[in-house]
């Protein structure tokens, strides 16, 4: 298992990165205003980085439990990020329409612009991270 600090270095990281490449492009995609689409950039980035924290620990543990590693087959690490975005456009859905002034179909069409971006991001970060920083924990397993 990774530990408290591994963590918050990960999630902060992803979370620094991710602004850098996502802020500028939903402005240019969307049309929006730079410094709005920061400010929910800051938002959702706030909110995803402790909901990072949350669903890797939680995933962690169940990964552990049910196959006695915490090593992610490819398979594992689709589910991650599909689950991971799930839930954090749940969570955001509302906060879009709101601070954007905009329907919520509008909302839904930038949360899954952000979402397709974010599968694909979360997906090479993690596996970047996980070779440039090994999870000493993670041993081969049947896992797939």
């Amino acid at each position: 298992m990774r530990s408290t600090k591994d963590r918050v270095r990960q999630a902060i990281s992803f979370e620094v990165i991710g602004l850098l490449l996502s802020v500028p492009l939903a402005a240019v995609t969307f049309g929006f205003d730079m410094g709005r689409t920061g400010v929910l950039g800051v938002v959702g980035a706030t909110i995803a980085t402790i909901w990072n924290y949350l669903f890797n620990l939680g995933f962690d543990h169940g990964l552990k439990h049910f196959t006695g590693s915490t090593q992610k087959s490819l398979r594992v690490r689709f589910l991650h990020a599909v689950s991971f975005e799930l839930g954090l456009m749940l969570i955001f859905l509302p906060i879009i329409a709101w601070w954007m002034g905009i329907g919520l179909l509008e909302a839904l069409i930038v949360d899954i612009a952000f979402v397709v971006f974010y599968l694909v991001y979360a997906f090479v970060f993690t596996w970047s991270y996980d070779t440039i920083f090994p999870d000493t924990d993670a041993k081969k397993s049947n896992a797939t």
